[in-house]
């Protein structure tokens, strides 16, 4: 149906002020902050790993996009800057951003490092203008303070909003309010609709549906008898109900754990290998523990240069969140995947059925001695890292780190090149630095 054939999904302009939010080039456009000279430059990101994970709109424009390779990327683009990735200073920036959403809403929510959800609703008789007008205004003081672009959508609910801020971009700003849905969801394609995959794409286009207006001019029940819950929840959102409310609680639910390692040169080296899945088996289960969980489950995958992997899984005897006590598995893992010969560009960890560590249930024929040793160990690990640096105290393994090859992939971020009186590689003082070449 065309919009004019369908009545007003509300009168209402805004029973609820939802807000999303989402960096620019988030990786690049920090460098672009931190580097004023590479303004204006064609950036990306991605340096230690070959591909290109983030492209400026500069690098956009000529045909560079996240995921492809850095040769392929140099042919499109001979001028191309490439950087490896910062992750501490994008760290930084987006806890400030997120900092100044917070100075106009307790009610924000970090959706990831570079986007999030704010909830305006009410707000606007405490700044005395529209809900428009505040949102302008996070948008304007992000781009004064940090000198980084988002884009912005506001409208009635988190998927609306969502799709309100990839509309127009970069530094765009999109406002939907209830009255206008009709006027909106035409324009969206269901490809955009946050939630649709391709299957559910395919389906529904297979009944005649093209437009996200197509959508919701069904019935609820027919979206749930397509869909299920998950339907029925998207045909609310996107007709202004908010069936999800921003939160502000940090993420403390994980089905999976999971660290992946791309090495900075593909590699043969047996040890090298095993000592970057080692890394990672102790970044997993630091995270573990931080969150207080154990692991019933692990997987371990080595990914080839052709990016085609293999990879094993195991269930472990107990559930346990001590890295010493998987090791001997691991090495049994690793062995039985390995193949000599092959060239290697990454290995990947999954720690998986977790459950939450409310203490131990003893067995009748376990090791408690050693399982007791194990956990103390970790406990050892965990605090004097806190203390000195993640990694200060590392397994024997991780020695065989210092045989990388040293090449121009492997280039550490100028950020942990150029380094504060009494700063170390692994601790820094938690503050962007700007580089200025003068």
């Amino acid at each position: 149906m065309s919009p004019h054939e369908n009545p007003l999904l509300t009168l209402h302009s805004y029973p609820r002020a939802i807000v999303h939010f989402d960096g620019d080039a988030f990786f690049a456009s920090v460098e672009q902050a931190v580097h004023p000279e590479l303004k204006g430059r064609p950036v990306v990101t991605g340096r230690e790993r070959g591909i290109i994970a983030c492209a400026s709109y500069e690098a956009k424009a000529l045909g560079v996009a996240r995921g492809i390779t850095l040769a392929e990327a140099r042919k499109k683009c001979p001028e191309l800057v490439i950087l490896p990735s910062d992750y501490e200073t994008y760290s930084l920036y987006s806890k400030r951003m997120f900092d100044i959403m917070r100075r106009y809403t307790p009610v924000v929510e970090e959706y990831s490092i570079d986007e999030g959800f704010v909830d305006l609703s009410g707000l606007r008789r405490v700044f005395h203008t529209s809900y428009e007008e505040i949102a302008r205004r996070m948008q304007q003081d992000v781009r004064a303070e940090l000198d980084i672009t988002v884009s912005v959508g506001l409208s009635l609910s988190k998927g609306l909003s969502k799709l309100a801020s990839k509309f127009r971009k970069p530094a765009g700003f999109t406002a939907v309010a209830g009255n206008h849905l009709h006027l909106f969801l035409p324009r969206i394609a269901l490809e955009k609709v946050w939630g649709f995959g391709p299957n559910t794409v395919h389906l529904l286009k297979k009944y005649g549906l093209q437009t996200a207006w197509d959508f919701v001019g069904r019935p609820e029940s027919w979206a749930e008898k397509m869909m299920g819950k998950i339907g029925r929840e998207i045909w609310n959102e996107l007709r202004g109900v908010a069936m999800h409310p921003v939160s502000t609680e940090e993420k403390s639910t994980y089905y999976t754990i999971s660290k992946c390692k791309t090495f900075a040169e593909p590699t043969r080296d047996r040890d090298q290998v095993f000592a970057r899945l080692t890394r990672n088996v102790e970044s997993a289960f630091i995270k573990l523990r931080r969150h207080r969980l154990r692991a019933r489950e692990i997987q371990v995958t080595l990914r080839f240069q052709d990016f085609t992997y293999e990879g094993i899984e195991a269930r472990l005897q107990r559930p346990t969140a001590a890295t010493q006590e998987v090791m001997p598995l691991v090495r049994d893992l690793f062995d039985r995947v390995w193949r000599d010969g092959a060239e290697y560009r990454a290995t990947i960890v999954v720690l998986g059925r977790l459950e939450p560590d409310r203490g131990e249930q003893f067995e009748l024929f376990e090791d408690r001695v050693r399982i007791d040793k194990m956990s103390a160990v970790s406990g050892v690990i965990d605090a004097v890292n806190e203390r000195y640096g993640k990694h200060t105290l590392s397994l024997g393994a991780s020695l065989f780190l210092g045989r990388k090859p040293t090449t121009g992939r492997g280039t550490l971020p100028w950020r942990k090149r150029e380094l504060l009186g009494g700063e170390t590689f692994r601790q820094r003082l938690k503050i962007p630095r700007l580089g200025v070449q003068v």
